[in-house]
């Protein structure tokens, strides 16, 4: 199974970018999409069914903001809208679904850059967040966790991490949770095959940033251990432009 995640910063002006033809032509087996911008009446879901794909999206209250779907080519067995916790679920920003003994979950974490209020709901999403996934795994124990997760884990994820002391998304507690999340038995695909620098996945839109590749790797397939011997491979679609972010892919054996 081919999984893609994808921060669109909004699916109307991605598929306005040429979004639909990318997907004919990569053809993933799932697509996970963050900040969809969108309330489900205003999502293409018969574009979707033309290309072969199956969708379910969870919006958020507040119109033209997060969001997060699911598009699939394989019937899921059940599909769960957030994490039953309508502090978060109101932002739409948890989908899971499942595919025999494996379980897709796409979140969008949310950013902390606009002040205080919101580093503390953040951090405190991050806590809830992983509680949901722990519980989860004792009873799905194959499951792959992606989507942005704005943070940048370690110094070689994020250009001139020397300049970033502070930011919100590289903050030391941000980064700890991190490490901790791993930790209880989470697998970074993507450094599983690649320990390369300068391999970001999100770059402002200011200064340039995206064609001087000063980015971020801020989107993530973090997978359960007991699917470590199923990787095929991982990577970060650099190429690949609808958005401010790009898109990040897993390969797993059934």
């Amino acid at each position: 199974m081919r999984i893609l995640s994808y921060n669109v910063n909004g699916i109307r002006a991605a598929l306005g970018k040429g979004l639909a033809d990318w997907m004919a032509q990569e053809n993933p087996d799932v697509l996970c999409l963050q900040e969809t911008k969108a309330q489900l009446d205003q999502i293409p879901q018969t574009l979707f069914e033309e290309m072969g794909y199956k969708g379910y999206f969870v919006s958020a209250e507040k119109k033209g903001y997060s969001g997060v779907g699911i598009l699939t080519k394989r019937e899921p067995d059940a599909v769960y809208y957030g994490m039953q916790n309508n502090k978060y679920d109101c932002e739409g920003r948890v989908i899971r679904a499942d595919f025999g003994s494996l379980t897709v979950v796409c979140v969008y974490i949310p950013s902390g850059t606009t002040g205080d209020v919101r580093q503390t709901f953040k951090m405190e999403f991050l806590a809830d967040f992983e509680q949901f996934i722990t519980q989860l795994r004792a009873e799905r124990p194959n499951v792959v966790v992606c989507g942005d997760y704005n943070i940048a884990h370690k110094p070689i994820d994020i250009n001139h991490p020397e300049r970033q002391v502070g930011v919100s998304g590289f903050l030391p507690e941000e980064r700890e949770w991190l490490t901790q999340f791993i930790e209880t038995g989470m697998i970074d695909s993507f450094r599983e095959f690649d320990d390369r620098a300068e391999q970001y996945s999100w770059w402002t839109y200011r200064m340039g940033a995206r064609k001087r590749n000063a980015g971020w790797r801020i989107d993530y397939h973090l997978v359960s251990e007991p699917l470590r011997s199923n990787l095929v491979g991982a990577g970060i679609m650099q190429e690949v432009v609808h958005s401010d972010h790009c898109p990040v892919w897993v390969e797993i054996k059934d």
